[in-house]
């Protein structure tokens, strides 16, 4: 008997196809099934899939797999959600299997159960309350009973937490004697209380009036220097939405931003808030997606990946920090998650704001367009001041760890009069090469095309590219000599002279190396408090933390962002120099920001502190748009590796060869390339790129649309690694 229906079921490949089955077994499929997971074979595997297509079957097909089964009574991905993602394959190009695979948590992807998200609650058995009088007084398991025989109803996990730290063993082991149980609790039951904020100035008020007044699909750009209160307009813009029964989703640039803000938001809005990053475990990231998706989750924050949950009743997207490139996915599927979440929120039909200290050059042009409406906060939020801002000529000067004289006397004054002191060098490690004084050697990685960099104080090397990691030699390998120095400087050496320097103050180090532990950001700067002391940190500290009693803050290594060929560097140097410098004086304490630099009359530096982020995003613009790049141009960067240069070469030539023969809008998009990356060799492997631009958006995807089938079909395709980047933030 003839199948009615064929499944086009969407696979986690690399393979720009669906793949055809007949439904399971005794299951038979109807055009409804789009969006359900189900388990197919596939070669000698089985593998979970997607249905993207239900098509109706004519005839008896041929040699059609069957599959295995469904996994769910219902599509989970469905509506606007699946209709965006399909957009986004569309617009990056990449296979639709390994987009829909991506929006979900790992957990989902390998076929495992949606998470209940029930509220969960404890209670007393009859025989716990029967026998409570049993327990030993002053012990954790008659803490535990005696709470929850005063709740007098069953009492939250969510409450728990906050009365009995550490709850859970003494509930498991209470739990097997018979004394407690585990059950459902009816409805949104949650321990926080709304706590009232400050009240808004005129700025903000102004902010929030017109947000409010415009609740379908609107893009704000929220505009405010560092300090401005931009988390207190979001604050009651989300406010609004929940009084209106809708969800608000939160994105933050990184995952040490989430507990603060996690934080703040229960306490101000005395709602539970979800948070979605890959700081949690899978279960977590599931249970917090499914509570999305079911309406649970009625406030929920993340970084990138938190803007593919389901939001069946959205009512507002914000994302902070807008500016950011941690929302650029830069590997798999590359995606970036503003510009992802405008197409969604347009699709939702909900206001979008994107807030920012110094917007990126792309936002500030769609303003001015008047895609975007511009809302600016000009001014610090209650009494606190801009930092004065001086720029410290370093030339001919002896330094210490890369300090002068000068700098270490006023973080010694500042230290002094009780003030926080920020170190700021965008480098982490000891030092960024070991070199040989007596010949010349440095320390190379063998895989890639860079010096390896000091760590442990001198003892060990590491590649910050592929992470190769090894022993300091005993003696240089090319000459023998034992003169082996480190070159330059990181925050590890950095940490070490303030420590020696400034012995009665604490002197904390902030980098990837010591925040790799989940919450450990938070934890570290709560135990280093409000006391006086030093900061030692990278770019993680620039981004949204609040340090009242900081200061100063002192750059170190300016210089290296001031020449660099790649054309967004000025943007991005601007962006941290003003993001880092606002770290200081956000409170009553007045604050100082000093830049060391070689080059102090350097017209970034000048313009920057003359006319702000302002004045240095209209020359940069205009810059871009005589030079042909993004804004006022669109990109797309094809990469090629492999083990020899010349697969690697050969394939991007065979490219543009295709490109070149698509009868498509000739003439509007021109390719450089193939030449070798910025950085030839990375992780053994040979790296080689071919880049597009174009003024007409439409033209650049339509000779993409066209090409890349027959690209995919290139013999050389399966000899290399190859990837499309669209839109590229970096072009290494």
């Amino acid at each position: 008997m003839p199948a009615d229906f064929i499944l086009r079921v969407a696979l986690p490949l690399p393979l720009p196809r669906g793949f055809d089955y007949l439904p399971p077994d005794a299951h038979p499929a109807g055009p409804d099934e789009v969006g359900r997971r189900i388990r197919v074979p596939f070669g000698t595997r089985e593998l979970t899939g997607i249905v993207t297509e239900v098509v109706a079957a004519t005839e008896q097909p041929g040699e059609l797999r069957t599959a295995l089964q469904w996994l769910d009574p219902e599509p989970l991905l469905q509506g606007e959600l699946l209709h965006s993602l399909r957009w986004l394959a569309r617009y990056t190009h990449a296979p639709l299997g390994e987009v829909l695979a991506t929006a979900l948590p790992a957990s989902l992807r390998r076929g495992e159960p949606v998470p209940d998200t029930c509220t969960w609650g404890w209670t007393l058995t009859p025989a716990g309350h029967q026998q409570l009088h049993k327990l030993r007084t002053g012990t954790r398991p008659r803490h535990f009973a005696e709470t929850l025989q005063a709740a007098g109803a069953p009492l939250a996990e969510v409450m728990l937490e906050r009365r009995v730290p550490n709850w859970r063993a003494t509930a498991r082991a209470l739990q097997r004697r018979g004394l407690v149980q585990r059950v459902v609790v009816e409805g949104q039951v949650h321990g926080a209380v709304a706590v009232p904020g400050p009240e808004l100035n005129p700025e903000q008020q102004l902010a929030v009036d017109a947000i409010l007044a415009r609740p379908g699909f609107h893009t704000w750009l929220l505009e405010g220097v560092t300090g401005s209160g931009k988390t207190e307009v979001y604050l009651h813009a989300i406010a609004a939405c929940l009084a209106r029964g809708r969800q608000a989703l939160l994105l933050v640039p990184e995952i040490g931003l989430t507990p603060q803000a996690l934080a703040r938001l229960e306490s101000r809005l005395g709602v539970p808030v979800q948070a979605m990053h890959s700081g949690l475990n899978d279960t977590k990231r599931a249970h917090a997606w499914a509570a999305s998706a079911r309406g649970a989750a009625r406030v929920l924050v993340g970084t990138r990946s938190a803007i593919f949950a389901p939001l069946p009743e959205a009512g507002l997207v914000v994302i902070d920090e807008e500016h950011d490139g941690s929302y650029k996915q830069q590997d798999g599927i590359r995606y970036h998650a503003r510009d992802f979440a405008l197409v969604r929120a347009r699709a939702l039909d909900v206001p979008v704001i994107l807030g920012s200290a110094t917007p990126a050059l792309e936002t500030l042009h769609n303003a001015a367009l008047g895609r975007y409406s511009h809302l600016h906060l000009s001014h610090r939020a209650g009494d606190a001041k801009p930092p004065q801002v001086r720029v410290v000529d370093v030339r001919k000067r002896p330094l210490q760890a890369g300090l002068t004289a000068e700098t270490l006397e006023q973080v010694a004054l500042t230290l002094d009069q009780g003030g926080q002191v920020l170190v700021f060098k965008n480098r982490r490690g000891y030092a960024p090469v070991l070199l040989c004084h007596d010949c010349g050697w440095s320390a190379q990685c063998r895989r890639c095309d860079a010096p390896m960099t000091v760590h442990a104080a001198g003892r060990r090397l590491q590649c910050h590219h592929c992470g190769q990691r090894q022993a300091v030699p005993p003696a240089c390998p090319d000459c023998g000599g034992l003169a082996l120095q480190p070159q330059g400087i990181g925050t590890e050496r950095l940490e070490e002279m303030l420590a020696a320097k400034f012995p009665d103050y604490p002197v904390l180090r902030i980098d990837r190396g010591t925040t790799q532990r989940r919450d450990s950001l938070g934890r570290q700067l709560a135990a280093f408090g409000e006391r006086p002391g030093i900061l030692v940190g990278t770019q993680i500290l620039a981004k949204g933390h609040d340090l009242p009693q900081l200061a100063l803050v002192v750059v170190v290594g300016v210089d290296e962002g001031l020449f660099s060929a790649d054309f967004r560097a000025g943007e991005k140097l601007a962006q941290l120099l003003i993001q880092v410098s606002g770290r200081a004086g956000r409170a009553q304490r007045p604050g100082q920001v000093w830049l060391q630099t070689h080059h102090p009359g350097h017209p970034l530096l000048h313009t920057l502190i003359n006319g702000g982020y302002p004045a240095f995003a209209a020359g940069e613009l205009a810059l871009r748009e005589a030079a042909g790049f993004p804004p006022f141009a669109h990109l797309a960067l094809l990469r090629a590796e492999a083990q020899q240069v010349e697969v690697a070469s050969t394939f991007l030539r065979q490219v543009r060869g295709v490109l070149q023969t698509v009868p498509v809008d000739a003439g509007m998009v021109d390719m450089q390339g193939p030449v070798a990356a910025p950085m030839p060799r990375r992780a053994g492997m040979q790296r080689m790129q071919l880049l597009l631009s174009g003024v007409d958006r439409g033209a650049l995807h339509r000779l993409l649309d066209a090409a890349l089938p027959a690209i995919h079909q290139l013999r050389d395709a399966r000899k290399v690694r190859w990837s499309l980047d669209v839109d590229p933030l970096d072009l290494y």
